[in-house]
């Protein structure tokens, strides 16, 4: 079972907790700038006279109150919370006496509103859009209607960067989907690709497996009636060859669906070793190219049917790839368990314990393919003590034990 890797420590931080901190840094930004700082000589903003009276104190609890509540809805219902972060936005305004709302209240809704655009619907992010920016205009007209004092150079500045939060959230939802978009495209062409892969090896495995039984049938003819005894074991040989090929079939024809021969490179499918038996040859090759690999056999050694025992190589053969080029390590261990019931395969390193940035991972998807058509058990992932681990478990059909 492949291991997630942990998040960055700033992405483990939800959403509505940003916005949190947020607003209590405004909050306390705004405070200062109504307090006589060290070398200045006056505040920079006189405070309005109801902030520091009980009146004041309620409504900075209230807007704080609202906006904290608003940041925990903000993932389960994100318009309530845009609804609440704005009215405590109005709320503090009104406490501090402007003539519009300051860009230090509104960073709260800036921010909620980026997420809305970044993760929901298209539909969601236009509405909280429109309410976002119809808020400083509903404002700066009541103002306008009760004959009071307006902001309109400010407010059109937290208005511009308000609608710059929405298309920054905007930009990295499109992003988002289009990364989506090509990581399934490059998954669903990995997945064909191999499968016509294995088709073609099964192509070759089912001819070769034919090719014995009309050769060993064409000897039981011959003989019958002078040697009964090497008919029979011709025969004898025909029926076992016979029941490999069809438990083959039945395990790898049904899961593999009709795919279109142009949609190959019509380069991969080239003359390689094909059996447990060419391990060790793999690991002398690579050794010779500078990655030791120390080759460990456990139980008794003994015939697999063809499709398993190719599937086998194949896996061995793409992890000790994957170690010469992403490990960054000078050697492996490969492990082969002849088991009563399971043939258990296991490539461990010391390296890195990750791929690089241009692994795609198609190796991997490969490998997981070719256990799945086999029903086994298929897991890679970093090994708690240093390096990497890819273990697979192939079933081995009653007729083999």
């Amino acid at each position: 079972m492949l291991i997630t890797p942990p998040l960055p420590l700033l992405k483990r931080v939800p959403p509505g907790a940003w916005i949190a901190l947020v607003w209590c840094a405004s909050t306390l930004f705004t405070l200062l700038t109504r307090v006589r700082l060290p070398g200045e000589l006056e505040p920079e903003v006189w405070p309005a006279v109801q902030l520091y009276r009980w009146d004041g104190l309620t409504f900075a609890v209230l807007s704080t109150v609202l906006a904290l509540y608003g940041s925990r809805l903000l993932v389960r219902r994100p318009l309530r919370a845009l609804v609440l972060l704005i009215l405590a936005s109005v709320v503090e305004t009104t406490n501090l006496a402007e003539g519009g709302i300051p860009m230090a209240q509104y960073l709260a809704a800036m921010l909620a509103l980026y997420f809305i655009a970044a993760t929901r619907p298209r539909r969601t992010a236009a509405v909280a859009l429109v309410m976002a920016l119809g808020t400083l205009v509903v404002y700066e007209a009541m103002r306008l209607l009760c004959g009071w004092e307006v902001s309109t150079s400010a407010e059109l500045a937290v208005a511009l960067v308000t609608a710059i939060a929405w298309l920054l959230g905007n930009t990295a939802h499109e992003a988002r989907e289009h990364a989506e978009r090509l990581s399934a495209q490059a998954a669903a062409q990995a997945v064909t690709t191999e499968r016509l892969r294995i088709a073609r090896e099964m192509h070759d495995t089912v001819a070769h497996s034919i090719g014995i039984i009309a050769l060993q049938a064409g000897a039981a003819a011959r003989v019958a009636s002078t040697q009964p005894e090497a008919a029979r074991e011709a025969m004898r040989a025909v029926e076992m060859t016979g029941r490999e090929t069809l438990a083959g079939l039945r395990r790898m024809l049904v899961a593999l669906r009709a795919a279109d021969a142009g949609h190959g490179d019509g380069t991969a499918a080239q003359a390689q070793p094909a059996g447990l038996d060419d391990v060790d040859r793999l690991a002398a090759a690579t050794t010779a190219a500078g990655v030791r690999v120390e080759v460990r056999r456990l139980g008794e050694p003994r015939q697999l049917p063809p499709d398993i025992d190719l599937s086998a190589f194949r896996i061995i053969q793409e992890s000790v790839t994957n170690v010469v080029r992403h490990s960054g390590t000078h050697a492996c261990r490969v492990t082969v368990d002849y088991g009563e019931e399971k043939l258990a395969l296991e490539v461990t390193d010391d390296g890195r314990g990750h791929g690089t940035s241009t692994d795609t991972g198609f190796g991997l998807a490969g490998m997981r393919e070719r256990v799945a058509l086999l029903h086994g058990e298929f897991s890679a992932a970093p090994r708690p003590e240093g390096g990497f681990r890819v273990a697979a478990r192939l079933p081995v059909p009653v007729a083999v034990r």
